[in-house]
């Protein structure tokens, strides 16, 4: 029987985090391991267009207490408080989707040295980079 259990319980696991695993980065990941789970046109490189979905749904998954808007807790540390001040151009202490997404493009831009609109591996194992993916994790 415990064996039945302990089996049933391990199924039940490996079906909740596959079911979790297209919140992509829920983990940090490296700069090649992001590349793969957002590259959605399969280039080696990722637009602004392809982290924006994340980001929005990012966003989606974060907003827990559905009034449109993540306060600090909701961002569990994404963001710094001078970051959430910086990203809350109507100081009201929390982000909606558009100012989150306006964060997340900033970072995009920082990440983006060569301003191709494009960040492959390389790039996102800058700092900047880092930045961005711990923003949409």
């Amino acid at each position: 029987m415990s064996l039945r259990v302990s089996s049933s319980f391990a199924a039940l696991i490996i079906a909740v985090s596959t079911l979790a695993a297209p919140a992509v980065l829920a983990k940090p990941v490296s700069g090649a391991g992001a590349i793969k789970m957002i590259d959605t046109d399969n280039d080696a490189t990722i637009d602004m267009k392809e982290v924006e979905a994340v980001a929005s749904a990012t966003f989606d998954r974060l907003e827990k207490d559905a009034d449109g808007t993540l306060d600090a807790k909701e961002l569990k540390g994404r963001l710094s408080k001078a970051g959430v001040k910086q990203a809350d151009p109507d100081s009201d202490g929390t982000l909606d989707k558009k100012e989150y997404l306006a964060a997340v493009a900033a970072r995009f831009k920082a990440a983006d040295p060569d301003n191709d609109g494009t960040l492959d591996a390389k790039e996102l194992q800058t700092p900047a980079g880092k930045a961005l993916l711990a923003l949409i994790r």
